[in-house]
């Protein structure tokens, strides 16, 4: 307490104030522990957000919210409807990532709903307000069925929000149409008669038939709005025969039984009409055609014996009229009626064998008629081709003769121009031959000319020698020297004319000459 004054009085001096040792401390520690926790928190939050506010949604998943904070639901609300309100969101979240608060949000993963090829969807409202009676199909903010469906491929739908059925597409097969009958809509009964044409069928927007049909395809139609029943519009055949057999009674009391085939079709225009009226295919048989059919024969089969009904003829005339009846009276209803065949009438037993007995007496009697005929046709045939045979031998014989005529002529023609042709090469052969034997005349002429001058020389030559030598003898005798004398060498002569040498005394001289 002493020291109080003394403090006091240091204070109100001048000098500066003193330093303060503790604060300094404080300070430096704040400014150490400021970063640790700014890295700290740049570090935990990115994990923390990647860990606990990120949405991975994978191919075909979505994600259901749930908000966990803002204004409680209504009693009754099972989703909320604003964005402030707490519980299911109605939107969801598609494929992909997304991020959340999770303190204010949490969710749930589900799967896409996927339609596949050839169904349809079906919504059921899960949520809104009830629907009012005999309503079917939910408005606007209702929970039930919904009008729209779903069709091929994948929707995003929350399943706490819409239920989804699937059905089958509607098919209309080629050669069929699609009868529509509607579900919902105003009551056809409530209408007045401006309204209702035909007092049948209904127009779009009332509950009934509809007078439109669907033509063939496929359709994606709401089941809960709209029923739909195929009706074929090809050729169909009904068959009387067995129990569907049309029975009668003829003008003498006879039963009689016929069966046959109707082939008919329905027509287009009239068919929502027909099946509304009618029914189906075997009530179209059953209530339209067979009861015309069985009227039209009990009508007319009353008006003939039974024994007509056996005769060709009479069982025609009645299949043309049933014909012509069905048609026109089953046209009105939309039935075309094609072709009507009646295959057997059975009359009664008793009197079937004396008829059967008859017909197969005329049908034979007709059947010896026809073979005479036949023959008789068969006869003038036969001397139609006789006489064709006759006509064709004629033609050839005179074709014969004509052809020979010809030929004749033409081998006359042709041996004439052959004989002139033979003349004119004869007539150059023999003035090639005159030629020939003039020129060999002249040839030989000319030889025995030659010879005869080669001869007239060598006489004249020998005349010379001749005369050169005196006379003949001594020519011989010189050219006989000249032959004979180069060969001898010896010659044994004697004076006497007798011996070897006698033989060449003639060629010797008489006289002694000097040769020259």
């Amino acid at each position: 307490m002493s020291d109080s004054p003394n403090f006091g009085s240091h204070r109100n001096q001048a000098s500066p104030p003193p330093i303060p040792l503790r604060p300094a401390p404080l300070t430096l520690g704040l400014a150490a522990v400021i970063p640790i926790v700014v890295m700290s928190l740049l570090v935990f939050i990115p994990i923390f957000v990647w860990f606990f506010c990120r949405i991975e949604l994978g191919v075909g998943e979505i994600a259901i919210l749930i908000h966990k904070t803002g204004t409680d639901l209504p009693s009754g609300q099972i989703l909320a409807e604003t964005p402030g309100q707490k519980g299911i969101q109605l939107e969801v979240l598609p494929e992909g990532r997304h991020w959340r608060n999770p303190y204010s949000w949490t969710w749930e993963k589900s799967t896409i709903t996927d339609i596949p090829s050839g169904k349809l969807g079906v919504q059921t409202r899960l949520y809104g307000e009830a629907l009012p009676p005999n309503q079917v199909i939910a408005g606007p903010k209702q929970r039930g069925i919904l009008a729209e469906v779903l069709g091929t491929g994948r929707h995003r739908i929350n399943p706490y929000a819409y239920k989804v059925d699937l059905y089958d597409a509607i098919s209309i097969r080629p050669g069929c149409v699609g009868v529509v009958t509607s579900l919902v809509g105003d009551d056809v009964f409530s209408l007045t008669s401006s309204n209702k044409p035909n007092g049948f069928l209904v127009t779009e927007g009332q509950k009934g038939v509809l007078s439109t049909v669907l033509d063939p395809g496929t359709y994606y139609l709401n089941p809960y709005l709209f029923s739909v029943v195929e009706l074929n519009l090809q050729s169909q055949r009904f068959e009387m025969s067995g129990v569907d057999a049309i029975n009668f009674l003829t003008m003498d009391g006879f039963t009689v039984s016929v069966e046959g085939t109707i082939e008919f079709a329905l027509q287009r225009e009239q068919a929502a009409l027909l099946t509304h009226r009618v029914g189906e295919m075997n009530d179209i048989i059953k209530k339209v055609i067979l009861p015309r059919a069985r009227g039209f024969s009990r009508i007319e089969g009353s008006k003939h014996p039974a024994t007509t009904f056996i005769v060709g003829e009479t069982r025609q005339q009645f299949q043309r009229d049933l014909e012509n009846h069905l048609r026109s009276t089953c046209e009105p209803w939309g039935v075309s009626i094609r072709s009507v065949l009646i295959r057997n009438i059975n009359p009664p037993d008793e009197i079937a064998s004396i008829i059967r007995d008859r017909e197969v007496a005329v049908q034979e009697s007709k059947k010896y008629d026809q073979e005479i005929s036949q023959a008789q046709s068969k006869a003038e045939l036969v001397k139609q081709e006789m006489l064709a045979q006759q006509s064709k031998a004629k033609v050839e014989s005179e074709t014969a003769r004509i052809s020979a005529v010809i030929n004749a002529q033409q081998e006359q023609s042709v041996r004439v121009v052959s004989a002139n042709k033979d003349l004119e090469v004869a007539k150059l052969e023999n003035q090639a031959a005159a030629a020939q034997a003039q020129a060999v005349m002249l040839r030989a002429q000319a030889d025995a000319d030659v010879v005869k001058m080669q001869n007239l020389a060598e006489a004249s030559v020998l005349s010379n020698q001749v005369q050169a030598f005196s006379n003949g003898m001594n020519f011989a005798r010189n050219a006989f020297y000249k032959k004979i004398g180069p060969r001898i060498d010896s010659i044994l002569s004697t004076d006497q004319k007798e011996g070897l040498g006698a033989l060449f005394l003639p060629y010797l001289p008489q006289t002694k000459e000097v040769l020259p």
